[in-house]
């Protein structure tokens, strides 16, 4: 009986570790692994860095914009001020928890 060298497993795994041994001496790819390695570690500007910064960069614009609508917020509310005697009264009312010579105030507070 004859057997096929070519088909047997332990002819295609002895064949298939020659091929991985031929690439992995292979210079370029050992410096193609290299650099992937640093860049994934290493590097000051590794991915994970990366990423850990656009985060925050998210969330740096997301505070923007909140701060933005609290400005004009704030401004529309310095014009309504500035403009009449009614929001002027109210403000300090609500702020400042002050009243008029003749009245009592009597703060209620909800149940939590």
């Amino acid at each position: 009986m004859i057997i096929n060298r070519r088909n047997s497993k332990l002819y295609q795994l002895f064949y298939k570790m020659n091929r991985f041994k031929k690439i992995a001496r292979n210079k370029s790819f050992l410096a193609l692994v290299f650099f992937i390695v640093w860049m994934s570690f290493f590097d000051p500007k590794d991915w994970s860095t990366i990423a850990s910064k656009k985060e925050k960069l998210k969330n740096l614009q997301e505070s923007e914009a909140n701060l933005n609508n609290q400005i004009t917020e704030t401004r529309i509310a310095l014009s309504q001020l500035k403009t009449s005697a009614e929001t002027i009264e109210t403000y300090a009312r609500e702020k400042y928890m002050m009243k008029k010579d003749n009245e009592d105030v009597f703060l209620v507070k909800p149940n939590e």
